[in-house]
């Protein structure tokens, strides 16, 4: 075989398998992203109920490396004397527990973190008393997060039923800033 088709095998090859490797990689979603609002007919009718979202708000930072992904945002108001609340998740599949406190104080939630080729799915269990002296009831979300392009996050939220309510959907997307 002459040198030069060698080389062009080689190059081709190696492509190949980079390409099959960088497709295998899970997805980066570092950085600083804000929600974009839901404009559709459905979510501005006076008769809707609003979407809980990602239960992330509006403006997110999220640091992410080989082991770990953690979520940053503000969960009361821009000037509220509260710090931003912090979620740190184990990307290898064991729990990881987060401590948030809103409302009846500090709350444990337990959480596992799954990777579906480059979708990562966040399952987070809260367990809390409702103060009518009954069993303490758990609550199960899921969150699938994509990108739809390197500047678009995409997060698909399941919220389980709480206190006899129905079990709710929701799309969020948020544009990296």
């Amino acid at each position: 075989m002459k040198p030069v088709k060698r080389v062009m095998r080689l190059v081709a090859v190696l492509s190949l398998a980079t390409a099959s490797a960088a497709a295998r990689q899970p997805a980066d979603f570092s950085g600083r992203w804000q929600l974009v609002p839901d404009t559709s007919a459905a979510a501005s009718s006076p008769r809707s109920v609003p979407a809980l979202g990602a239960g992330w708000g509006s403006d997110i930072s999220i640091a992410q490396d080989a082991a770990t992904f953690a979520i940053e945002y503000a969960t009361y108001g821009r000037y509220d004397m509260q710090p931003p609340t912090r979620l740190v998740y184990r990307l290898d599949g064991s729990e990881s527990t987060n401590t948030i406190n809103t409302g009846r104080g500090p709350q444990e939630q337990v959480s596992k973190a799954a990777w579906s080729g480059t979708r990562l799915t966040l399952t987070t269990a809260r367990t809390f008393d409702d103060g009518s002296g009954a069993k303490p009831a758990t609550i199960t979300t899921t969150q699938m997060l994509s990108l739809e392009s390197p500047g678009t996050l995409v997060v698909e939220t399941a919220h389980g039923a709480a206190l006899g309510g129905k079990p709710a959907t929701s799309r969020s997307v948020y544009k990296k800033s």
